[in-house]
């Protein structure tokens, strides 16, 4: 590795960092992270942190799993590579294919279509979703529905059918067909409506207002996060998705979970659809496949997809789509361990008991802390703060301020990930009960020192 000095002086200089302004970074040089161990990361002046982020949703095994990385290792030893194009596998996709089926039996997922990560799974399940209609006579269903506020990633048609305008805009006209109706989002919506029970019904009846104005006939799919994500950590009501399930049935258009964040446990369940009690037509996977070890992912599909394009025609259900890593050997080896994991230590078990225990702790400092926190929200190990100026107008709290609670939180002893105004949290599945007091704690601490310095208190 290249000494501090070096490393320091080239932060940011030649490279652009996702999901930020470049001269930014280049004004606030990014955390150099150069080590991990269980629940903790390491940076370059010594500074060791609980990672409260799990990486980017997805290490839910911690820093130091063992046996997924010597899979990895085994397996760059015995075939580092082969492509699974037409005509070619390898033993480990084999093996994994089997096992995902089996993992994710309750939610009637019977094959997989392999991917580089998740916004190659959503990209396929949209592509699949057309050529589904298409294969059973229905060329005109080509429109696509998603929440407001959801988020499917950075392809074209991930991002198109995101609902948050800073993923769109700047890169906007976006694919055309894609439609939003209000996520049922308890703490803001355009309805005024707090009831949760209600607000879904009110939801699900603008999903059915929007289906009959498009035409049902022209909808191929509706897509959506069990619980939203990077909009901001937003669950839905319980209700939610098993109305939305009924009203796809009735149309004749798929329903899509991008289970890319929710999937393997963080919601206190194995998937987010199995935690509403809903069989998606598809679903779409990553992150914690292999636990953040290696790019992976992939899109799932239900005995009626999988039915569809394997009983057609030649031409029909001829998949012109792939990626060049599409089952990677050594990608399939880490999801193979990572699975094993995963049932071994029951994460999705612990996932609930400590998700419980961080989100009182999260109220707790919303009563505390009731100027600047609006809300706290969360299932599972993934929650929220949002953060406000004014918690009547819940007028977003401005960027710097943000960024100062973010730097005190860091200095108390976490990492904590900002978005907008959100606090996101989605620590490692394996995280103990004093972690998560510590999590709590080193909050807390970060609120109070930064807003004294702001002189605010309070």
């Amino acid at each position: 590795m290249k000494d501090s000095n070096f490393l320091r002086e080239n932060n940011a200089r030649f490279l652009w960092h996702p999901m930020g302004h470049p001269a930014d970074s280049i004004k606030n040089p990014p955390y150099i992270v150069v080590g991990g161990s269980g629940v903790r990361i390491r940076d370059l002046d010594g500074t060791e942190v609980i990672d409260a982020v799990a990486g980017l949703w997805n290490v839910n095994l911690g820093f130091s799993c063992e046996p997924i990385k010597k899979a990895i290792a085994a397996q760059l030893d015995a075939l580092p590579y082969y492509s699974t194009f037409r005509g070619s596998t390898n033993d480990k996709i084999i093996e994994l294919s089997y096992m995902i089926r089996d993992f994710f039996r309750d939610e009637g997922m019977e094959r997989a279509f392999f991917t580089s990560g998740g916004s190659d799974s959503v990209e396929t399940a949209l592509r699949l979703a057309r050529q589904y209609h298409k294969i059973r006579r229905e060329p005109g269903r080509t429109k696509f529905i998603s929440l407001k506020l959801g988020y499917h990633g950075t392809h074209f048609g991930g991002a198109s059918v995101n609902g948050n305008p800073r993923f769109r805009q700047p890169y906007e006209p976006m694919l055309s067909g894609c439609f939003h109706i209000p996520a049922p989002h308890a703490y803001r919506n355009p309805f005024g409506i707090a009831d949760g029970s209600l607000l879904a019904e009110k939801c699900a009846e603008m999903l059915d207002q929007e289906i009959k104005f498009q035409g049902a006939e022209t909808i191929a799919a509706f897509i959506m996060e069990p619980v939203l994500g990077a909009g901001g950590v937003i669950v839905p009501p319980e209700n939610f998705m098993p109305l939305v399930r009924d009203i796809c049935d009735r149309h004749g258009i798929l329903l899509i979970a991008d289970e890319v964040i929710t999937g393997f446990g963080r919601t206190g369940e194995w998937s987010g659809s199995r935690l509403w009690g809903v069989r998606p037509d598809m679903m779409t996977i990553a992150k914690a496949i292999t636990n953040g070890y290696f790019p992976f992912g992939a899109a799932l599909l239900s005995a009626k997809i999988a039915d569809a394009f394997e009983s057609s025609e030649p031409g029909a259900g001829f998949i012109g789509h792939g990626y060049t890593y599409s089952g990677h050997p050594v990608g399939a080896a880490a999801a193979v361990a990572c699975l094993d994991e995963t049932k071994r230590l029951n994460v999705a078990r612990n996932a609930k008991a400590r998700g419980r225990q961080l989100l009182d702790g999260l109220h707790r400092i919303k009563s505390k802390h009731g100027s600047v926190v609006g809300d706290a929200r969360g299932i599972g190990l993934m929650a929220a703060l949002e953060l406000v100026s004014d918690p009547e107008t819940k007028e977003p709290l401005d960027p710097a301020a943000v960024d100062r609670i973010h730097k005190s939180i860091y200095k108390a002893g976490v990492m904590v990930r900002i978005s907008g105004a959100f606090v996101l949290m989605s620590p490692p599945l394996i995280i103990s009960e004093r972690d998560v007091d510590s999590i709590v704690d080193a909050i807390d601490a970060g609120l109070e020192d930064a807003l004294q310095g702001a002189g605010r208190a309070g």
